[in-house]
């Protein structure tokens, strides 16, 4: 079945990978300007079309009980890489696999085990199969998002703007406060006090409505401002928290 992404199916893949389970097609309708009804229809379409081939949880198995995400990058045979990712996906711990359109390193396995036991034997189950492992590493963390030319045209960018990496590994990038982050409401020295806010950072800018305003102590930090941090030791995970949502 072939369909059409005209405006309103774009508009709705954005908002379901925005946060589908709590996306109601009335939320949708509102923002589209179409009807509740029409938006269960071209929800149903999209489905019956395999443009929307699921709804999935990302989860942190390390969090949720302490186990291990491996990625194995291997090769299989151009002509087998369907069939051996179908066999691939009924090994117990495998929860994704990525077929790419290459000759090497061309099938991604993603799996899950209570301990690196358990990986190995999972790494040796998908050579029983034929399939090479190239290389394997432990996953830290995912992060997705949804596809911003399906949105609408004033949709929020991210809260990472601007990236330039210095010499002696400093780091200064540009960041949009959301309403909900951690720092938003705080005065620089209480986001210090509190730890909110890393040693290492340093803000030297701040730009809120067409003005640009230079930080002191007792600066209040308000949603949408732009800020200019400096990084003394580089951009981490931890650095970006004070500033996500």
């Amino acid at each position: 079945m072939d369909i059409r992404l005209d405006e309103v199916n774009r508009r709705i893949i954005h908002a379901l990978m925005q946060d589908a389970r709590d996306t109601s097609a009335p939320m949708i309708a509102d923002e589209v300007g179409v009807s509740p009804a029409t938006i269960r229809n071209r929800i149903r379409q999209l489905e019956d079309a395999n443009v929307i081939r699921g709804y999935h949880a990302n989860v942190d198995f390390e969090r949720a009980d302490g186990r291990l995400t491996n990625l194995y990058v291997c090769n299989a045979p151009v002509e087998d890489r369907e069939r051996l990712a179908q066999q691939v996906r009924v090994i117990p711990g495998v929860v994704n696999v990525r077929e790419l359109m290459t000759g090497r390193r061309n099938l991604h396995v993603l799996a899950v085990g209570e301990d690196t036991g358990d990986l190995r034997h999972i790494a040796r189950e998908i050579a029983k199969l034929g399939i090479d492992i190239e290389d394997e590493d432990l996953v830290q963390s995912e992060h997705f998002q949804p596809y911003r030319p399906f949105g609408p045209d004033d949709d929020e960018p991210t809260a990472l703007s601007e990236f330039i990496s210095l010499s002696g590994g400093a780091e200064v990038l540009e960041v949009t406060v959301p309403a909900d982050a951690p720092i938003a409401g705080l005065t620089l020295e209480e986001a210090s006090r509190r730890e909110v806010l890393e040693d290492e950072l340093l803000v030297v800018a701040i730009e809120r409505d067409d003005t640009v305003i230079t930080p002191r102590g007792g600066t209040e930090i308000r949603p949408d401002d732009l800020l200019t941090i400096l990084s003394r030791g580089g951009v981490t995970d931890e650095t970006l928290e004070a500033f996500e949502a």
